[in-house]
């Protein structure tokens, strides 16, 4: 899968980026990130659908995937909360009233992965507040309803969940579009997320010191920050190049390199987070620290449903496996 493109964006597209940019700088402190806690803050969310964010690469948005993708890296480097990848999925799958009511942030979708048995409660994102819930089993999709209470749980990326048992109703249509569309983004928050831990320990080796010198001139420590940029940077460039070619109709392209982008930036952002954990030390992993916000959310984000099967499969017959 060679990349002949220019990868960078556009002045739109920089436009973009940095309007939420500013955004995330004026409304999400690190004392509402810290808040996720407490559930999802609804207003900020209504706020990002206002700036026609969660509309892009829809009938009713002003923009395609790689203004998308622009408009997610900046959200991804500021870990703003909320189901960002999964509200993607859902507005490729749903109705056009059901669509309109999640993209301007009126309606909390949630996502969720089939369960082995249609009675087994799941774990799924967001289900304390969702308002909509979409099964993915495979290939395809479906509407579906809670069958009974939702039990709140708490995760490691410090988001509120619920384990709930739900109840499958009509199936949903452009679920192989929908998937494109949410391993792009996925992998877009991810590793533009994965860049500002290093970027944040880059800067606390330059002024931690030790044996006279800051510990970002040794070896050990300079290396496997170089390695955690290179691989970030690779899953940010195939979610742009994934983007490129939904862009311009070839699904099956944008499919492989989508699902390639999802996986690259997933492996990348547990190992960054593993890394930054060391040269940060103790503090890395305290919650008051300066890091561990991100990089629990990079944690999580590895595992976030639905699964990343079906892209694993299509890159194994591309090749032939």
């Amino acid at each position: 899968m060679s990349l002949g493109l220019d990868l960078a964006f556009d002045d739109a597209q920089e436009a973009i980026g940095a309007t939420l940019r500013q955004f995330c700088a004026d409304r999400l402190s690190d004392a509402a990130v810290k808040a996720q806690a407490a559930g999802l803050q609804r207003e900020i969310w209504r706020e990002l659908a206002e700036l026609g964010v969660l509309a892009l690469a829809t009938p009713e948005g002003e923009g395609g995937a790689l203004e998308l993708v622009a408009a997610v890296e900046s959200l991804g480097a500021a870990v703003f909360p909320g189901p960002v990848a999964a509200t993607c999925f859902a507005a490729q799958v749903l109705s056009q009233a059901e669509r309109r009511r999640v993209i301007s942030g009126e309606a909390l979708v949630a996502v969720s992965d089939s369960a082995a048995a249609g009675s087994e409660p799941r774990l799924v994102p967001f289900a304390t507040q969702a308002d909509l819930f979409v099964e993915v089993a495979g290939d395809r999709a479906f509407l579906a309803e809670p069958g009974g209470a939702v039990e709140p749980v708490d995760t490691l990326g410090g988001e509120v969940w619920g384990r709930v048992v739900l109840r499958r109703g009509a199936e949903l249509a452009g679920v192989a579009r929908a998937r494109v569309v949410h391993d792009l983004v996925l992998a877009a928050y991810t590793a533009a997320a994965g860049l500002r831990l290093v970027d944040d320990t880059a800067e606390h080796a330059k002024a931690r010191r030790q044996f006279g010198r800051s510990i970002g001139e040794f070896q050990a420590v300079a290396h496997p920050l170089a390695d955690s940029w290179m691989q970030l940077v690779s899953g940010q460039e195939l979610a742009r190049a994934a983007a490129f070619d939904f862009d311009a109709g070839d699904l099956a392209k944008a499919r492989l390199r989508a699902g390639a982008a999802r996986i690259a930036a997933a492996r990348a952002g547990v190992e960054t987070a593993h890394t930054c954990h060391q040269l940060f030390g103790a503090i890395g992993i305290t919650l008051e620290g300066p890091v561990f916000r991100v990089s629990r959310r990079l944690r999580q984000l590895a595992s976030q449903p639905p699964d990343d099967s079906p892209a694993r499969e299509a890159l194994l017959a591309d090749f032939g496996l």
